[in-house]
């Protein structure tokens, strides 16, 4: 079983937790690292089992569940950007006066009003699941679909595929079976990934390799690697840096745990060293200059912003495009401000990191040319919009 497949297959409350358990390991639905029980973990000079740990990582790569689910495509969550604002908002614990003031929509009442709708979709999502579980055990006929890999660039009909016609489509193009060669690559879309999807596994995860080794993997499975190759990386199976000199396997649900391991270390250096208040960052692009700005109540959940990218599912879809076509290394995490809390008397933590973020959005002017930002409606830029 892949990861993709256990990401689809996991349970409300495993899904909840972001783990599966098996005999030998704790294993990250979010980005399938796996975590091996029996081994004790260090994370900044504190020990840990390894169903403490599992917790650990996904709080430091990934944030939260909620953080890393909220940003899917519409096509998995079935919410609308507007609902999943709101959902975030609930999430961070504001009022409906807040809600109301910050959205800048109606009034108080409007906002209970959503949340009345979002509780009947809650409802009506309960019943959907429990139909579905009665389906399965009356409907034998009911065909298999294959889960769509998480590393998609985009989702639609093309995934609309059964495991019986996956059978079919690889024993047609790979007449000799998988472990021998591709027949062509002239295929409706449909049919190509499902090619791709198994070509994909001639690579390991976690390994770095060349072009050249990349290459000569290829060639094995069809004369034509380079198109073979840019296909893998369109399709988001494969990575690999701006120049092209390095490749991995991207893993079956965001990638992240691939990659240069100098640059893992770098990053993790860069963690330990950070301080753990809240403050305003930037991603910036270090090709155009561009930059996204944004506030965060702890500094250290960085590296799941990260995460939202490589996965395909930050919520700027300019900055993801961009980041997709430049890659990782072209971009840049640098904290612009950290937010100084007061000691004594009332401090609104929420309050101040917007009123920051807003500071640093008038001084950068990220719209347009210059950034990854639009002016809300009714708003100049300057006026923040984080």
């Amino acid at each position: 079983m892949n990861i993709s497949d256990q990401f689809w297959n996991a349970s409300t409350e495993e899904l909840k937790d972001g783990y599966v358990e098996n005999e030998n390991y704790f294993i990250c639905l979010l980005c399938g690292r796996k975590i091996e029980k029996g081994i004790i973990y260090s994370e900044d000079g504190i020990l840990y089992e390894a169903g403490r740990y599992i917790r650990i990582h996904i709080e430091k790569d990934h944030a939260s569940v909620f953080d890393y689910l909220i940003q899917l495509d519409k096509r998995l969550t079935g919410l609308t950007d507007h609902q999943k604002s709101l959902l975030q908002l609930f999430y961070q614990g504001k009022s409906d006066k807040e809600i109301q003031k910050e959205l800048n929509i109606g009034s108080a009442s409007t906002i209970r009003n959503h949340r009345f709708v979002l509780k009947e979709k809650e409802r009506q999502a309960k019943v959907y699941l429990v139909l579905m579980e009665l389906l399965k055990g009356k409907n034998n006929r009911s065909p298999g679909y294959l889960p769509p890999h998480q590393t998609a660039m985009m989702l639609d009909d093309r995934y609309n595929l059964t495991q019986e016609e996956r059978e079919k489509i690889l024993k047609k193009y790979f007449p000799e079976g998988t472990d021998g060669p591709l027949k062509t690559l002239k295929m409706k879309e449909k049919n190509r990934l499902v090619v791709l999807r198994e070509v994909a596994k001639k690579f390991e995860v976690q390994k770095i390799y060349n072009e050249k080794e990349v290459n000569e993997i290829l060639s094995a499975v069809y004369n034509d690697f380079v198109t073979l190759r840019r296909y893998l990386v369109d399709y988001g199976f494969i990575d690999r840096k701006p120049d092209g000199s390095r490749y991995w396997l991207k893993s079956e649900s965001n990638g992240m745990g691939v990659g240069d391991m100098d640059r893992r270390k770098e990053l993790k250096q860069q963690y330990k060293e950070m301080k753990t208040e809240g403050g305003v960052y930037q991603i910036r692009n270090t090709i155009n200059q561009k930059v996204f700005v944004a506030s965060t109540p702890n500094l250290k959940t960085l590296n799941g912003k990260r995460g939202m990218l490589r996965g395909g599912v930050h919520k700027s879809r300019q900055l993801q495009e961009e980041w997709n076509q430049f890659g990782e290394d072209a971009f840049v995490f640098e904290v612009l401000e950290v937010l100084e809390e007061k000691k004594e008397g009332y401090f609104d933590k929420a309050d101040e990191l917007k009123k920051l973020e807003k500071k640093w959005l008038e001084k950068l002017q990220p719209y347009g040319e210059r950034g990854y930002h639009k002016p809300l409606k009714g708003e100049k830029p300057g006026n923040g919009s984080g």
